[in-house]
């Protein structure tokens, strides 16, 4: 990592919190700790990597602020011995690295390294999949149904047979998922909802 950036340490655990702080400490990185991912929340950064205990709640707590401020962070998540299964939920949800806690001092700086590059090049593809997410969660369940249709091509009527509703009902879900989008047209929403990774 370059000399005066800044880490955003996220973990409930006093001593462990301390432990990679001293571990960084000598390395010209800023390390903020936090205990809760909430308290990030009222005064989140402008920038910087957050590195991110994975208690189950926290890397899904920060990628769902993200995605409905806007405001994307590359995170880091961590934790002892994890499971494959953990790893790749926290890395599909968003993280772009992951690590295994305990970690040594060049360990962790290579892995926050990589981040940085990875943030750099992902970045601004990750804001606009937090943006596009934002706007689809505006949705109901029957407006995302009709916007799965719309961007698989569907007309108006084959949406109305395929949900068990008619033609005009879906012109309605149509003309609010357009609105709730901020869309100015149906292109545009799918465009939405391809970088919201709703549909391939």
């Amino acid at each position: 990592m370059n000399q005066g950036h800044f880490l955003f340490l996220v973990d409930n655990d006093v001593r462990r919190r301390a432990a990679i702080s001293h571990c960084l400490s000598g390395d010209a990185i800023h390390v903020e700790p936090f205990e809760h991912a909430a308290e990030l929340f009222t005064r989140w950064p402008r920038a910087g990597l957050l590195l991110v205990h994975d208690d189950g709640a926290a890397i899904l707590d920060l990628l769902t602020h993200m995605g409905r401020s806007g405001q994307w962070l590359p995170v880091v998540g961590f934790s002892e011995a994890p499971d494959t299964r953990r790893v790749v939920a926290a890395i599909l949800g968003g993280a772009i690295d992951y690590i295994a806690w305990p970690f040594a001092g060049e360990e962790i700086l290579n892995v926050l390294a990589e981040a940085e590059v990875k943030a750099e090049t992902f970045g601004s593809a990750k804001l606009r999949e937090a943006l596009a997410r934002s706007r689809v969660e505006r949705l109901t369940r029957r407006e995302r149904e009709v916007l799965a249709g719309v961007a698989d091509g569907m007309s108006n009527r084959l949406i109305g047979e395929k949900l068990a509703i008619s033609p005009r009902t879906v012109e309605i879900h149509r003309a609010n998922m357009l609105t709730k989008m901020g869309a100015n047209h149906t292109s545009e929403a799918i465009r939405i909802a391809i970088e919201a990774a709703m549909v391939d």
